[in-house]
């Protein structure tokens, strides 16, 4: 019986790491306009961030600014013209997951015999509800002349109770969502 035990629980673990309360990394999707040409713009402005938490606009300005300027463009003084103007939204939502565990497992297929729902089946079920946040990164980049959307950009992961793993996740999901920035032009 304590071998059941043992199994069932080893198995419950491993189905509730895998059940995508357990993230392990940003899940990131870009698209971009075929037409626009990447190779002409240089410079980015900031035209708009939103965000619940003041504190996290000039933490997303920070991280997609240190990306951009890695792939060599220059960000434009206040005021003055650019060849890219960016708006990011920060999004948060909840997520329930639910869990059920069984303990007095008695009985099961296989070696073990099968001996039904009866007082030797399945035993005690205990259900759990844990609540867990996402957030979302959303990054648009807009040719400053036509006002036309040339890039998106989105990076969702799950968020910590702790605001120094979250800024860690923001560096980390907006370094992989400029990761294969700018778009080549396929010929």
């Amino acid at each position: 019986m304590k071998i059941n035990k043992r199994l069932f629980l080893l198995i419950s673990l491993v189905l509730s790491l895998s059940s995508g309360v357990a993230s392990f990394g940003a899940e990131v999707k870009t698209d971009y306009d075929r037409a626009a040409d990447f190779g002409r713009y240089k410079t980015f402005c900031w035209q708009k961030v939103e965000a619940k938490n003041p504190l996290w606009i000039d933490r997303i300005k920070g991280a997609v600014s240190s990306e951009l300027k890695e792939k060599g463009w220059i960000q434009a003084e206040p005021n003055s013209s650019c060849d890219v103007a960016i708006v990011a939204i920060e999004m948060k939502r909840n997520h329930d997951t639910v869990n059920t565990f069984y303990d007095g497992f008695g009985g099961g297929w296989g070696g073990w015999g099968w001996r039904g729902f009866g007082a030797d089946g399945f035993g005690e079920s205990t259900t759990t509800t844990e609540t867990y946040q996402t957030g979302t990164l959303l990054v648009d980049l807009f040719d400053a002349k036509n006002k036309n959307l040339v890039w998106r950009g989105s990076a969702t992961d799950t968020l910590s109770n702790k605001s120094d793993k979250n800024i860690k996740k923001l560096n980390s999901s907006v370094h992989k969502l400029f990761g294969h920035f700018p778009p080549q032009q396929k010929i």
